[in-house]
């Protein structure tokens, strides 16, 4: 039998990852840690379909942490998006703050999932 949570002690558990949270079309961003948790931590997992490509977008003030659960993504930054990463399951990516990115999934048959943990929260800006 686990304890229920206690000052500075919090679960969530798997099933009751919160949607309500900033989101990309195709990207599906879920929540397990948030700023009514946290002071300054977003914690959550975020998953893609096949063949998904994010468009440009960037995290505001936000540093960004990524770790590949499944699947393969391509990082696409820097002058007309033409430098890249790829990333492949239990690697690591650490993108900074207000750097314009592109995320993809490489994969046309198979989802990608990310966890990703950002300071201070969960901030989306999709660019044209």
């Amino acid at each position: 039998m686990s304890a229920p949570d206690e000052p500075g002690v919090h679960v969530v558990r798997a099933g009751n990852l919160s949607e309500a949270t900033a989101q990309t079309p195709g990207m599906t961003r879920r929540a397990g840690i948030d700023p009514s948790i946290s002071r300054g931590l977003w914690v959550g997992r975020v998953a893609t379909g096949p063949g998904f490509n994010s468009g440009v977008h960037h995290h505001g003030e936000a540093e960004t942490v990524g770790h590949v659960l499944e699947g393969r993504a391509r990082i696409r930054y820097g002058d007309g998006y033409k430098s890249f990463v790829d990333l492949d399951p239990g690697d690591f990516i650490y993108i900074g703050p207000y750097v314009p990115h592109i995320e993809e999934n490489l994969s046309d048959t198979e989802p990608l999932e990310f966890v990703t943990i950002r300071s201070p929260d969960n901030i989306v800006v999709n660019l044209e």
